[in-house]
């Protein structure tokens, strides 16, 4: 542990304050290697076990500034532990600590707040590099506080004066450019420059529109003005691809006035190509192993049947049927996970929208209910289609891609719901949108699991659902495709009473 003396200097050197650092990890050895790393580099260290003792701490020690958070714990995990920081405490920068097989996790982590993140197992530079990066940034907005507090500047004056407040923006190693009312770009850093790839005689004043061609980053811009009345101090993301295939978080917060006017956007652009890299070749490793998996395991599944179905014929004890049926229900289970890990594999490569064809929707739903009815029917349940308009125009998709999202929803309606429930699709033409909703009288889902349930592999689990077997893909599934058909998915649900999964696809209309 680095001495107080030795602490006190470094800060007296730096002439700030000091930075204090809170280490969440249920692994001790983490814990304890980040703490000796950061005291050296000159930070006060505390360390907690589980996203509980790191929460309570937090309420202790008002000074803390960055957190270095894992994702995988006991209790309460990562993501719900950084949506409270985010939600409570501002101005804390949390870092996520995370294995390969969670970078995806970490990238959604830093689209809801997270500053960066530090794949495990990681070297003690890296962890330095990191945290410094972290406490520069902590630094430079002290300093930017109190530059604030001296002299009251406008955005104006941001963009033509050569103060000390622009050189600390320029000195940022990501890039940050600032937009007035109008959309215009009244600051940009030199490191903004650079990742657009902008001449560097680049000023100040051209509209947002001449800088970064993309129709999503404008609205995403002129999406921020519009609810800075509303919601003041939401920090909005975008992901913005380049054509020279590089990958940037934009995150956005209106400027606002003394009178709450908005005056305009502050946008910091971060790369992220790394981590889209590693994702890419994490979807491109699970897709070969899955397809590699498939066939032994389909071979596996039926010499399994024909050993059953022959001891059927013979003479076996109940142990021996117990224990192939047992197989055979887990190969079957491995075989379909593998066919949804294969669909999620296709769809992020684009395939599901590759081959896109004029389908009726009601046609296509009705060959659906027909199909599933007699799975409905052992469970003494009822199956019904409703068309709620007279006409419905054709959708131009893979009809594949339609049978995988609503069969997923009919089939989970069915086995989320008990015997003599019932089941209702309802398909409905209104305002350009052709609208499908999938209704079960089920067990119903708990309003705090909404937000859960697309995410890979989450499954409710209670009373209810243990014993209903499934991967956890089919609902993120059904949301990739409809979301790469341009559509949306949502759900109402009350447990005991339902639920109702609402679909809907915009239609072009057709020309006359």
């Amino acid at each position: 542990m680095i001495s107080t003396n030795i602490k006190e200097d470094m800060v007296k050197s730096n002439n700030e304050k000091d930075v204090h650092v809170l280490i969440i990890d249920d692994e001790k050895s983490i814990r304890e290697g980040s703490a000796r790393i950061l005291s050296r580099i000159g930070c006060e260290v505390s360390t907690a076990s589980r996203g509980e003792e790191g929460l309570e701490l937090l309420e202790k020690t008002p000074n803390v500034s960055i957190v270095l958070l894992d994702l995988k714990m006991p209790g309460i995990d990562g993501m719900e532990v950084l949506s409270i920081i985010r939600e409570k405490y501002k101005d804390i920068m949390v870092i996520i600590m995370t294995g390969f097989a969670t970078v995806e996790t970490a990238i959604q982590a830093m689209k809801q707040g997270a500053y960066d993140f530090i794949p495990k197992p990681f070297e003690p530079d890296h962890v330095r590099l990191v945290v410094n990066r972290a406490r520069e940034k902590i630094k430079l907005t002290w300093q930017t506080e109190k530059l604030t507090q001296e002299r009251q500047r406008t955005l104006l004056d941001l963009g033509t004066e050569k103060s000390r407040l622009k050189s600390i923006i320029e000195a940022l190693p990501n890039g940050v450019m600032v937009t007035n009312t109008q959309g215009q770009a009244v600051l940009m850093n030199p490191a903004l420059i650079r990742q657009l790839s902008l001449p560097k005689e680049t000023k100040s004043g051209i509209p947002i529109e001449g800088l970064i061609d993309d129709v999503g980053f404008q609205e995403f811009v002129h999406n921020i003005q519009e609810i800075s009345s509303t919601k003041p101090n939401k920090i909005s993301t975008y992901e913005l691809k380049m054509p020279d295939q590089k990958f940037f978080m934009a995150r956005g917060r209106p400027v606002l006035g003394d009178d709450n006017e908005c005056l305009g956007v502050v946008i910091i652009l971060v790369n992220i190509t790394a981590m889209k890299v590693l994702d890419q070749l994490k979807s491109e490793f699970v897709a070969k192993v899955s397809h590699e998996l498939r066939s032994p395991l389909s071979t596996i599944h039926e010499q399994l049947t024909v050993v059953m179905n022959e001891l059927g014929e013979e003479k076996s004890s109940d142990k021996q049927e117990y224990l192939l049926s047992r197989a055979q229900q887990k190969t079957k289970g491995l075989i379909s996970l593998i066919g949804d890990l294969l669909d999620l594999s296709r769809i992020e490569a684009g395939a599901a929208t590759q081959d896109p064809r004029p389908v009726q929707i009601e046609d296509l739903l009705a060959s659906i209910v027909d199909f599933l009815g007699t799975q409905a029917r052992r469970k003494k349940q009822k199956l019904t289609l409703e068309k709620l308009s007279d006409q419905i125009p054709a959708f131009k998709a893979d009809p594949l891609s339609l049978e995988s999202i609503f069969g997923n929803l009919v089939t989970n309606a069915i086995n989320y719901t008990p015997e003599n429930g019932t089941i209702t699709v309802r398909i409905k033409f209104v305002d350009q949108k052709i609208c499908v909703d999938v209704t079960d009288t089920g067990f119903g889902i708990d309003p705090k699991y909404h937000d859960k349930i697309f995410d890979r592999f989450y499954r409710v689990k209670d009373n209810n659902t243990r014993y209903i077997t499934g991967t956890g893909l089919g609902l993120p599934i059904v949301k990739s495709l409809v979301e790469a058909f341009g559509g949306t998915i949502t759900l109402e649900s009350e447990i005991e009473k339902g639920t109702t999964f609402h679909v809907v696809f915009p239609v072009e209309p057709q020309s006359k």
